[in-house]
């Protein structure tokens, strides 16, 4: 299995832990949720969701639709819900730390689960991430410090800007870490708003709920 079909699964996983969802629900929390998969389409998804429901973790069940669709000549829409197998399973990806857990696009899609994690793990996350970060930016230094002289100053104005996001993203986990390590909670929605989570308990959460779609809603999810 590759990483990105590796991340597809364990994001799909992780949403219908939050409730179930009909495909194009899915679609739609994956592309405006995490950009990661903004440019996936339904053939990435559906043999995803079929190779979750060939291992058990996944169960298909007619929508709530099912009995108008022979009324309107439409298929009834599929929804796919989460088994014990499956929360199991999530949670065991869940609790990994390893170096997978640290690289750009697997960071991204456990960092949207951390309201899922439990504390040990979300800090192991982050302090692999920022010593990754730290390797990358020493290594994009000693580049710089080498060729500085044979650049344009294009070149060298975007090797800065490059050095520049870096820098950010480990002052960000710095943040984070000194955060977790003292207890707080990240400032999530206010109680009641949808979407809200406490980040500690790990009974919900995922991908943050998404704002308005400016993309008009035009499903075509009774595939199976």
């Amino acid at each position: 299995m590759s990483r990105r079909s590796g991340i597809l699964e364990f994001a799909v996983l992780g949403l219908l832990r939050e409730s179930p969802m009909h495909g194009y629900e899915l679609r739609k929390r994956l592309n405006t949720s995490l950009g990661v998969f903004r440019a996936f389409s339904y053939g990435t998804l559906y043999p995803c969701l079929k190779t979750l429901v060939a291992n058990g973790w996944l169960i298909e069940e007619p929508g709530n639709d099912a009995e108008a669709a022979p009324l309107t000549g439409r298929r009834a829409k599929i929804v796919y819900r989460l088994t014990a197998e499956g929360k199991e399973h999530f949670e065991q990806l869940l609790s990994q730390t390893g170096p997978d857990a640290y690289e750009d696009e697997t960071f991204a899609a456990r960092f949207a689960f951390f309201g899922q994690t439990s504390r040990d793990v979300r800090m192991r996350v982050l302090e692999g991430r920022r010593s990754r970060l730290e390797e990358r930016l020493e290594k994009m230094r000693l580049s710089l410090a080498r060729t500085r002289e044979r650049l344009d100053d294009y070149t060298l104005e975007l090797q800065r800007h490059g050095m520049e996001s870096v820098e950010r993203e480990v002052r960000w986990l710095n943040e984070l870490i000194e955060s977790e390590r003292a207890g707080r909670d990240l400032k999530g929605p206010a109680s009641g708003e949808p979407g809200s989570r406490d980040t500690t308990s790990g009974a919900s959460g995922g991908l943050p709920r998404p704002g308005d779609d400016p993309r008009p809603d035009t499903p075509d999810d009774t595939a199976t």
